[in-house]
């Protein structure tokens, strides 16, 4: 990875933001409280101190196409944000396909007997875990374990 510090990743939704942060060695994403949304002005203040406070270096925010590929209008507007929260923080944003990261956030709360609107957050924040671990992984593919079936020395 090259950089020290910490990725902030967001799933943002039109109602909330699933929030993640990374750990200071990009190992491992770590779920924050889900944003309820109240204006772009103010979500943007919001994530940039959060982002001056856990000495964020980069945000990845997840980026909804359509099933085929193709932008949405929700990527429209994540794009709008995107360029807004860069300028605001002086960050650099990188974008990320989400298409599945909420359905496989979804499996993994679905019966935990959790109410509608806890679960929704849920999934927001783990949608948002999901994300930035995936991104994580494939930054430091040498801490995976061989998968020829041989072994570290």
């Amino acid at each position: 990875m090259g950089e020290t510090g910490r990725i902030l990743a967001l799933d943002l939704g039109k109602k909330r933001i699933g929030v993640a942060l990374s750990d200071e060695l990009g190992i491992t994403a770590q779920g924050l409280e889900t944003l309820e949304r109240q204006g772009r002005r103010y979500d943007i203040e919001v994530l940039r101190k959060l982002a001056v406070k856990n000495g964020v270096i980069r945000i990845l925010l997840g980026d909804p196409l359509h099933m085929s590929g193709e932008i949405s209008s929700q990527a429209e507007y994540t794009r709008e944000f995107a360029q807004e929260l860069e300028r605001k923080t002086g960050l650099p944003i990188t974008f990320r396909d989400e298409r599945l990261t909420s359905w496989e956030a979804a499996q993994t709360i679905r019966g935990r007997g959790v109410s509608n609107g806890e679960r929704r957050a849920n999934i927001d924040r783990l949608s948002a875990v999901i994300l930035l671990q995936n991104y994580l992984d494939e930054l430091r593919p040498n801490l995976l374990p061989p998968d020829d079936g041989s072994t570290w020395e």
